[in-house]
C-alpha cells in the first residue's frame, strides 16, 4: 500500500520567466529511457515480483524502499516542469476581448512540446524529451536478484549522466534546483546497489565511482544537499517496514569516505505551491472563479471550513488555508507492503 504526503521533496524556486522548451527538455528526467518514472516502475515491478523475501529480506527492503522515494521524484519533475510552463499563455486568455487573444495559444506554437499545451493542461506528461510515451518497454524485472540489481546500477548511472546534461542544458532555476537534487539522491541509490552487489557476490563496484564522473561537490545547486548530508542517507518510508535496508546500506560512502546512515521516516519535504490558474488551455477551467465558488459551497453543505484546507507554499513561505489544516511532518510516498 502506498500513504500519501501532501508535500514535495525538496523546494523548488516559484514561478519566474517561462521556458516551454527547457520544461521539453526537462521531459527525459520524466519518461525518458532513464528518466523518474523508468527507475520508480523497474523497481516497483521488481518489488511486487520478489520470490522468497523473507530468505533475501535486505535485498527486498532495498529495492522496495527505493521505489517509494522514486514516486516522489516524479512528483518533483512534474512540479519543476509545470512551474517552468506557468505564465506560458495569457492568464487572461479566453476572457479577453482584444484581437490578439482571440489566439491565446499562438505564442507557443512551435516552442518545447506542443502537447504541453493542447492535450496536457500547460503540465507534464509521461513523455520523453522528444514527446515519446513512456513505455512498459523500459521495465526490467527479471526475478534475478543479481541480474535485477545489476541493472539497478546500470539505471541509475545513465539516471544521473541524463540529469548532468539537463543541468548543463537548461538554464531555467527551476531545472537547476531539480537537478542538483536528483543528482544527490541518485548518487545514494547508485551506492546502494553497488553494495547490495558487493554484499551478494562480493564484487566491488564502488571502485567504478565516480560513476559517470559527476564532481557533484562543484555543482552549486548539489551543495545544500551535500552540506546537509543526503548524500549518505537512504531514508526509510515506511512508519513501521523495511527495518532491514542497514544490513545492506553500511560502511563508507565510495567517493568521500563518510559513513552510509539509515534515516527512519522520510524526508520531511516542503509544501508545494499553489500554481496559477492557466484558463488559455482550461486548466482547471477557462473560467476557474467559478469553480473556487463551487467548491466551497460544497465545503460549507458537508460541514466543513470555507477555506480550503490544506497546506501551500508563498513566497517560499508555507500558508495554512485553513484553521484545521495540518502541515505534514514528513514528505513523498511511504510506501508499505
Amino acid at each position: 500500500m502506498i500513504l500519501r504526503y501532501d508535500s514535495i521533496a525538496t523546494e523548488l524556486p516559484p514561478p519566474s520567466d517561462p521556458d516551454p522548451a527547457g520544461a521539453a527538455a526537462v521531459q527525459e528526467l520524466m519518461g525518458g529511457r532513464f528518466g523518474e518514472m523508468s527507475t520508480f516502475m523497474n523497481y516497483t515491478f521488481q518489488s511486487f515480483n520478489f520470490r522468497g523475501r523473507q530468505g533475501a529480506r535486505p535485498f527486498y527492503d532495498l529495492v522496495a524502499n527505493i521505489a517509494a522515494e522514486e514516486f516522489g521524484h516524479i512528483e518533483l519533475v512534474a512540479t519543476a516542469i509545470n512551474t517552468m510552463l506557468t505564465g506560458s499563455t495569457p492568464t487572461n486568455g479566453r476572457a479577453g476581448t482584444s484581437v490578439a487573444l482571440k489566439s491565446p495559444l499562438a505564442g507557443v506554437k512551435g516552442i518545447g512540446n506542443p502537447q504541453h499545451f493542447i492535450a496536457g493542461g500547460q503540465g507534464a506528461l509521461p513523455q520523453d524529451s522528444t514527446g515519446k510515451p513512456w513505455t512498459g518497454l523500459n521495465v526490467f524485472s527479471s526475478g534475478d536478484l543479481v541480474e535485477d540489481l545489476t541493472h539497478n546500477f546500470f539505471l541509475e548511472t545513465g539516471a544521473r549522466n541524463n540529469k548532468l546534461k539537463v543541468y548543463e542544458m537548461v538554464e531555467h532555476p527551476v531545472a537547476r534546483a531539480l537537478t542538483g537534487y536528483l543528482l544527490v539522491r541518485g548518487g545514494v541509490h547508485q551506492v546502494a546497489y553497488a553494495r547490495a552487489l558487493e554484499n551478494l557476490t562480493g564484487a566491488d563496484l564502488t571502485k567504478l565511482f565516480p560513476s559517470p564522473r559527476i564532481p557533484t561537490d562543484k555543482i552549486p545547486e548539489c551543495k545544500p544537499h551535500i552540506k546537509r548530508g543526503d548524500h549518505l542517507r537512504l531514508y526509510r518510508f515506511s512508519p513501521s517496514d523495511y527495518l532491514e535496508l542497514a544490513a545492506v546500506f553500511n560502511g563508507p560512502h565510495p567517493e568521500t569516505g563518510e559513513e552510509l546512515t539509515v534515516v527512519d521516516g522520510a524526508p520531511e519535504g516542503v509544501p508545494p505551491r499553489d500554481l496559477p490558474p492557466q484558463p488559455a488551455v482550461f486548466a482547471p477551467d477557462y473560467a476557474p472563479a467559478e469553480i473556487a465558488e463551487i467548491a466551497a459551497r460544497l465545503r460549507e453543505q458537508a460541514g466543513l471550513s470555507k477555506e480550503a484546507t490544506g497546506v501551500v507554499a508563498e513566497n517560499g513561505k508555507k500558508r495554512t488555508k485553513a484553521a484545521t489544516s495540518k502541515p505534514r511532518s514528513r514528505a513523498r510516498a511511504s510506501a508499505k507492503r
